[in-house]
């Protein structure tokens, strides 16, 4: 099992990128190195994908390259500050919000399931078998747990990119460091750099609907270059989640 700078890595972006690793207990291949000197927008791995019916589960779009490299900033115009204070509104707006995930690791291992949200503080993803897998927040602290092993571990919430995701309100250009806002007829995507985080820095690009400003997918590149992306869909606001979904056991990790 990976080390807890490993497991941060992985709660990074894709709030379960532990499931290539933990779950199937293999290395990860070297991935060619990221390119960093053109930013790119988001295109369709394969053509059509945003036309399938939302039934259906949804082909993972190609993450773009990295916007600038770690460390520096980007000077946004009116039009991109107007975008991402769209994307500030939609993310404070979500009150609950229940779907299905597909997540391809960096390996290209695809994995799905289940996830339930509910703000302020509190997510649960249940990876579908064979892997044992379930992350939890609940207002104060993330859990990964594997139901296989019968183990798992905790950690606060506030040293996870969870803390904003699930923040009562958020404003990005307030309370993150953005250092992309880029724009089609497709999406709007927003990239965020993560630097205080244990493990070094990470980027996370999270992809909103160009139409109505709705999450469609998020990617994570971590310090060496690996990315994780998840996709969700299927997705109903108005449904409240069992309070027991979000439940930790603090005695299991009691010595």
């Amino acid at each position: 099992m990976r080390g807890p700078t490993a497991v941060f890595a992985a709660l990074l972006g894709s709030l379960a990128l532990i499931t290539t690793a933990v779950a199937q207990n293999v290395p990860l291949p070297v991935p060619a190195p990221p390119q960093r000197n053109q930013p790119r927008p988001p295109v369709p791995l394969t053509p059509g994908a945003q036309q399938q019916p939302a039934s259906q589960i949804p082909s993972i779009l190609k993450p773009p390259a990295l916007f600038a490299k770690p460390g520096e900033t980007t000077a946004f115009d009116a039009q991109q500050r107007a975008m991402v204070d769209r994307v500030s509104a939609y993310l404070s707006g979500v009150r609950v919000l229940t779907g299905e995930f597909v997540q391809v690791g960096p390996d290209g291992t695809k994995t799905n399931g289940d996830f339930y949200l509910q703000k302020p503080g509190k997510i649960r993803f249940d990876y579908n078998p064979p892997s044992p897998i379930e992350l939890i927040a609940d207002g104060s602290s993330v859990v990964v747990r594997d139901r296989k092993l019968a183990t798992q571990d905790l950690y606060p919430l506030s040293q996870t990119p969870l803390r904003f995701l699930l923040a009562d309100r958020i404003d990005l250009l307030r309370d993150t460091e953005v250092v992309g806002i880029y724009s089609d007829d497709v999406f709007v995507t927003v990239v965020i750099e993560e630097r205080q985080i244990i493990g070094g820095t990470h980027r996370l690009m999270l992809m909103f609907s160009a139409k109505d400003y709705q999450l469609k997918q998020w990617t994570v590149t971590d310090p060496q270059g690996y990315d994780t992306t998840v996709a969700i869909y299927n997705l109903d606001t108005r449904k409240q989640p069992d309070p027991n979904l979000f439940r930790i056991d603090y005695t299991r990790n009691i010595q």
